[in-house]
């Protein structure tokens, strides 16, 4: 049974002429005849009296409604991904981390909305490996988090880094750190520190470079939001290890001071801390023109020029 078998019922059906369902559907009489002789011999029943006007038999009269559904089926789904692939999507659903919701994603939003009123853009602020999760999940077009190669895999994913950034150190202004032009590790580790929740990037990253260093992690409190790290960092003991882009806000505030980190040959180790942020999406959706515009948007404008740097810090 084929889908063209049941469109040449339907139009026989309608105009009660197998002449009139020919035209209709743009083929010949013959076509339409060979069609509904093949749709009979499956079903094992005569849909058609073959008189002067084509008249449903009770089995057509049967099939008529069913056959009539699935037909308006089919083109509803045609027209919606004719819409789809048109650029007519009523949303587009992106996941971000924190500190991209907080500082460089704003003008993205606006531009976006501006270049694509009629498409609803929901923005969820989730940790690396939830963004990942829910991308995968089929629940957001597109994700924008910290890079991991052993969760960004299979073939349709199609990963773009946007940039790479310093860990820099957040702490309050009266800190005994505060004295540092930058904080050396033999300094910084004698601090409790503020961490992100399981599941965050930034906190695998922290653990591992500890973790390399061999040693312990001095984590006193976990926390998920940028506003808790600054207002615990804020009351004056705990330090917090955060990527530049996360501290964008912090650098004004006169209760708080960011410094980077110093070069920890002392401990063996003279690489430097930093983290690479990548959008991520599937090769199907990339075809899409709204989810098209909003990656070349941030391609285009993510991290901001030099120049819009300089003015932020």
């Amino acid at each position: 049974m084929r889908l063209e078998q049941l469109q040449a019922f339907l139009a026989i059906a309608q105009t009660g002429s197998f002449q009139q369902a020919a035209k209709k559907c743009g083929v010949t009489q013959s076509t339409i005849s060979r069609q509904i002789q093949g749709l009979e011999a499956d079903l094992g029943v005569e849909l058609f009296h073959r008189t002067t006007h084509a008249k449903l038999t009770l089995g057509g009269e049967r099939l008529l409604p069913r056959v009539r559904k699935i037909c308006q089926e089919w083109d509803t789904a045609i027209s919606e991904l004719t819409d789809l692939m048109a650029g007519k999507q009523p949303e587009l659903c992106i996941a971000a981390i924190h500190s991209l919701c907080a500082s460089y994603l704003p003008p993205i939003l606006q531009q976006f909305c501006h270049d694509y009123p009629e498409v609803q853009l929901r923005v969820t602020s989730l940790g690396s490996d939830r963004s990942l999760k829910v991308l995968k999940d089929g629940l957001v077009d597109l994700a924008i988090v910290m890079h991991n190669r052993f969760l960004i895999t299979g073939k349709e994913m199609v990963v773009k880094t946007l940039y790479d950034e310093p860990i820099e150190v957040l702490i309050a202004a009266n800190h005994p750190l505060a004295k540092f032009a930058s904080i050396p590790w033999n300094e910084l580790i004698k601090y409790p520190q503020v961490v992100f929740k399981d599941g965050y990037g930034m906190q695998r990253l922290i653990q591992d470079r500890f973790d390399k260093l061999g040693i312990k992690l001095p984590a006193a409190l976990e926390v998920n939001t940028l506003d808790a790290f600054r207002g615990v960092v804020r009351q004056g003991e705990l330090i917090a290890l955060l990527p530049y882009s996360a501290l964008i806000e912090a650098k004004f505030d006169p209760s708080l001071a960011v410094r980077p980190l110093a070069n920890n040959s002392n401990l063996g180790d003279n690489s430097s801390l930093t983290r690479r942020v990548v959008m991520v999406t599937t090769q199907d959706r990339l075809q899409i023109p709204p989810i098209q515009h909003f990656w070349q948007l941030v391609s285009d404008n993510i991290p901001p020029k030099l120049e819009q740097q300089r003015t932020a810090s």
